[in-house]
């Protein structure tokens, strides 16, 4: 397999190398905490809202929820998407299950109290790679709603456990590439998407053999290349939560009906 300095890429990245990471602080004035979260041409919209009570099916557990959804702005792509209204792809559903059982994975709901973390990831524009640029986007901003809930005396102590990152890896003309941009993602004869804590530990992978079935070693080189791009992910975060602004005075709340 050639060497990752060896392999040609659009934008001239190594076979290892993330695309450009970068992340604007609380574009949106009403959520509790908003981010711009980008992944070279990957641009993806995240905010916290909160709700104060939990859905039915959750009342009276103690517990609280978190629940996310995602979607595709109508010119997020070079062919205009339609607004998904009252039913939603089965792509669109798949990938907010995805982030939420993601961020969920970081949290003690127990130590939320009956409340509801409401999370929105809206694609602004897209180049692959956005429901793993999604899940880091949002929990940066999760962990800033959370820090900021404190700061309020809405909550006594952070119910925030683990730190959460995903990117895509992927077999492109049997070479195995980090972060794969869509003229990659397109022809990718493996697909994987690996979210992973800061232990390590892996939360999901998501993964399919678009052409051929591929042996075990493939998988497992795949996931070593994975780990070093994920810890760098998570460092990122950590920088941008060191700079983030104070929050709203008063914590901003969404009533669901549901």
């Amino acid at each position: 397999m050639p060497s990752p300095s060896d392999v040609p890429r659009n934008d001239g990245r190594g076979a290892d190398e993330l695309r450009p990471v970068g992340l604007e602080w609380d574009p949106m004035g009403f959520a509790l905490s908003s981010v711009l979260f980008a992944a070279g041409r990957t641009r993806v919209l995240c905010s916290v809202c909160l709700d104060p009570e939990v859905p039915r099916w959750r009342r009276g557990s103690g517990s609280g929820w978190l629940s996310a959804e995602y979607r595709l702005l109508p010119a997020s792509t070079p062919s205009r998407q339609g607004r998904e209204l009252m039913k939603l792809s089965g792509r669109t559903q798949e990938i907010q299950r995805l982030i939420g059982r993601s961020l969920r994975a970081s949290l003690d709901l127990a130590a939320l109290g009956e409340r509801t973390l409401l999370v929105d990831c809206d694609v602004l524009q897209a180049d692959a790679g956005t429901r793993t640029a999604s899940i880091t986007g949002a929990w940066v901003a999760l962990a800033a709603a959370l820090e900021r809930l404190q700061q309020l005396g809405v909550l006594e102590a952070s119910p925030l456990r683990q730190q959460v990152s995903a990117v895509s890896v992927g077999l492109v003309d049997g070479v195995a590439l980090l972060d794969l941009d869509y003229s990659e993602d397109s022809r990718a004869e493996v697909d994987l998407n690996v979210v992973m804590d800061q232990q390590g530990r892996l939360l999901e992978i998501q993964g399919t053999a678009e052409g051929a079935p591929f042996p075990r070693a493939r998988l497992d080189a795949l996931l070593d290349l994975a780990e070093p791009g994920l810890r760098t992910l998570q460092e990122a975060q950590l920088q941008a939560l060191a700079v983030a602004p104070a929050g709203p005075s008063v914590a901003p709340t969404t009533r669901t009906t549901g």
